[in-house]
């Protein structure tokens, strides 16, 4: 890593990020109050725009911007894995939340 190269945009660089962050959350306000789509359109923009925010947030303060390409993409895989398997327990919980099926036949 280029010390140089990563202490050249200081604090004017995360100032700048910043705003821009802050621009994205009231763009969302404004997608989220004034858009007159339904649940699916304004789910899908509202998906979009928090990527964003989150991809910037990650790369620039958590200096992941001037690392490897290799780390970059590894902590990107792990992450989507321990999403994809967070998402294994849904189906317990939903039997959970309404029972055992076919409890009543007993």
């Amino acid at each position: 890593m280029n010390v140089a190269r990563k202490q050249s945009g200081g604090l004017t660089t995360d100032v700048i990020v910043y705003l821009v962050l802050l621009a994205m959350a009231g763009l969302q306000i404004i997608v989220a109050y004034g858009s007159s789509a339904g649940g699916e359109g304004l789910a899908a923009r509202m998906l979009v725009i928090a990527f964003a925010q989150a991809t910037i947030a990650v790369l620039f303060f958590m200096h992941l911007r001037w690392e490897k390409r290799t780390l970059v993409i590894s902590i990107a895989v792990i992450t989507l894995f321990v999403l994809a398997a967070m998402q294994y327990g849904w189906s317990d919980s939903f039997r959970l939340l309404n029972g055992v099926p076919f409890a009543h036949l007993r």
